[in-house]
């Protein structure tokens, strides 16, 4: 799991989640928890980088937006955003990005550290944009972990989208729920089922959730993006460098080296596909 340690201890299970209580949770649990995740993981993101998970895959080598010299005058959306360090490293290549988040706390940190481009507080599922507004839509961990129906995201990016745009987005790699949440060997021995969609959920004291993630099978997330409309082009699966000596959560250089953890969906709307009407 993504989360990080809050001040009262909730209770975790597995449970059902819908889309009003996940979206509900999650922007309260990043609201109340974004000055602490901005302080342990700020320094590895840093300012203006452009990582895409824990590994440390860095755009600057991997493009899977395509090559920088290329990112020059693109409309990008950046979904999930925290404190924009992605849109600003879109910025200094010459992009026009748009900062999304759900959490009005993570915004406030891409104002302190500088933001000059549109910074938006709103549900990936209901995307505040006209049809056909973008090149480009990235999300390094955003959104998608959280929400209960993914394919209604992906279908609000498709909208967005202009014909022959690009999707890029990454998530936990799905195998990682089959194994503890844990950096050292004790994350490497499977304890539940790969096959268990049920979301995992962290409760206050009267049952209310207070943090949800789903998990969807390599399968399921392949099945979303065409019901969506999308074409995926490319799943990367970044290798645990040998650079990276820090630990994240459960990411660790010893479960790095032996499963994956991340997986980076590339997709594409079709370029001969009529535009939105209205875009």
């Amino acid at each position: 799991m993504i989360q990080e340690a809050e001040a009262f201890e909730p209770e975790a299970t597995r449970r059902t989640a819908g889309v009003a209580e996940s979206s509900r949770a999650n922007r309260g649990w990043w609201d109340r928890n974004a000055d602490e995740y901005q302080v342990e993981h700020g320094t590895f993101l840093g300012d203006d980088r452009f990582v895409w998970g824990p590994e440390g895959l860095d755009e600057v080598e991997a493009e899977l937006l395509g090559p920088p010299e290329e990112l020059k005058g693109k409309d990008v959306l950046e979904i999930g955003a925290g404190a924009a360090q992605c849109a600003r490293w879109l910025a200094g290549q010459g992009a026009r990005p748009v900062a999304l988040d759900i959490s009005h706390r993570q915004l406030q940190h891409a104002l302190r550290i500088g933001a000059p481009f549109p910074l938006v507080c709103a549900d990936a599922g209901a995307l505040p944009f006209a049809d056909g507004s973008f090149d480009l839509v990235c999300s390094a961990y955003g959104a998608l972990p959280f929400v209960a129906d993914p394919v209604l995201v992906l279908k609000e990016v498709h909208r967005v989208l202009r014909p022959g745009g690009r999707l890029v987005f990454s998530v936990t790699h799905p195998i990682r729920w089959a194994f503890p949440d844990e950096p050292g060997p004790e994350g490497l021995s499977v304890s539940a089922s790969y096959f268990d969609r049920t979301p995992y959920v962290e409760e206050d004291d009267q049952g209310r959730a207070v943090y949800v993630e789903h998990h969807r099978t390599i399968g399921d997330r392949v099945r979303d993006v065409v019901a969506a409309g999308l074409r995926l082009v490319d799943l990367v699966e970044p290798e645990w460098p040998a650079w990276n000596t820090s630990e994240w959560g459960g990411w660790s250089p010893l479960r790095g080296n032996l499963i994956p953890g991340t997986a980076v969906f590339v997709c594409e709307r079709s370029e001969t596909e009529a535009p939105p009407a209205g875009g």
